[in-house]
């Protein structure tokens, strides 16, 4: 077997019985007919329930959007992509000689399909097992020492789910003041929910993070009308 395969084999530390497999993994479609658009399609489904049930593991106190974000994060297309380089895939994909002198080698999305084609490949040989020990050993590190809150949702998205889940219209922001000299300003915003007809300010350094402060706000307002005896419900 070429020396190449042999070290990403060391790397990814699983060794294929069938080096045909391994092969065709690494083929991109304009190489020829054999190529690895069906083991990608397989590994994206194996990876993210590999993913998941790291998450599932690790943060054991997290609810489910929480862990949707942190999922969405590790197997988008630039995370792929890392770890392929890291693997050295762009050393052994076989690509056609157009394709190769486009730099194909170094595309994100032919990395990151061949990365799951890679995983779709070990689980059609070892099994679930197999393919669920690779994903630990690629992404475990990241998802040790990542931190959940670092995912969470901004103020502004989860105001606007928490109005759409309940059939209400999104809130509108206004800026009611700036105040300072142009290279200092203060921005005052003030976010409303008019079906509601309550509305709250909030203030900072740019009008993005005013609108923040006032959808957070707004948010600790809705959540507490939410329980009995709520400011909203007296």
């Amino acid at each position: 077997m070429d020396r190449k395969l042999e070290v990403l084999q060391q790397r990814i530390g699983y060794r294929f019985a069938q080096p045909g497999l391994l092969t065709r993994a690494l083929t991109h479609r304009s190489f020829g007919a054999d190529h690895n658009e069906r083991l990608e399609f397989l590994g994206d489904a194996i990876l993210s329930a590999a993913i998941s049930g790291l998450l599932f593991e690790r943060f054991s106190g997290s609810d489910e959007g929480d862990l949707t974000r942190v999922r969405a994060h590790l197997v988008r297309e630039d995370s792929l992509h890392r770890v392929a380089l890291e693997l050295g895939l762009p050393d052994v994909l076989r690509l056609s000689e157009g394709e190769a002198r486009g730099g194909g080698a170094q595309r994100p999305s032919i990395l990151a399909d061949a990365l799951e084609a890679l995983i779709g490949a070990t689980y059609i040989e070892g099994g679930f097992d197999q393919a669920q020990a690779l994903v630990r050993r690629l992404f475990g590190e990241p998802i040790a020492t990542t931190d959940i809150e670092s995912w969470a949702k901004d103020a502004k998205t989860e105001l606007q789910e928490w109005l759409q889940a309940r059939r209400l219209p999104v809130p509108v922001y206004r800026i009611c003041a700036t105040r300072g000299q142009a290279h200092a300003q203060t921005f005052e915003v003030e976010c409303s929910a008019g079906a509601l007809g309550v509305a709250q300010r909030g203030e900072g350094r740019s009008r993005r993070q005013a609108e923040q402060e006032a959808a957070r706000r707004m948010l600790d307002l809705l959540k507490a009308s939410d329980t009995p005896g709520g400011p909203l419900r007296n």
